[in-house]
């Protein structure tokens, strides 16, 4: 986790719950990506219907 700015035995918890936030955060931003990329696969593989 690295090297602990907080004092005491509360800011040992802290630090341990906002590293665990902060690596939730970025397993939920790799998935947007992913899911943003498969939105824009889907969309370009899609014909285009131009009806005159």
């Amino acid at each position: 986790m690295g090297r602990n700015y907080l004092a005491g035995r509360q800011g040992d918890a802290l630090n341990a719950i906002l590293a665990a936030a902060g690596y939730n955060f970025s397993l939920l931003l790799n998935w947007f990506r992913q899911l943003l990329w498969l939105l824009i696969a889907a969309l370009q593989s899609q014909p285009n219907e131009i009806e005159a």
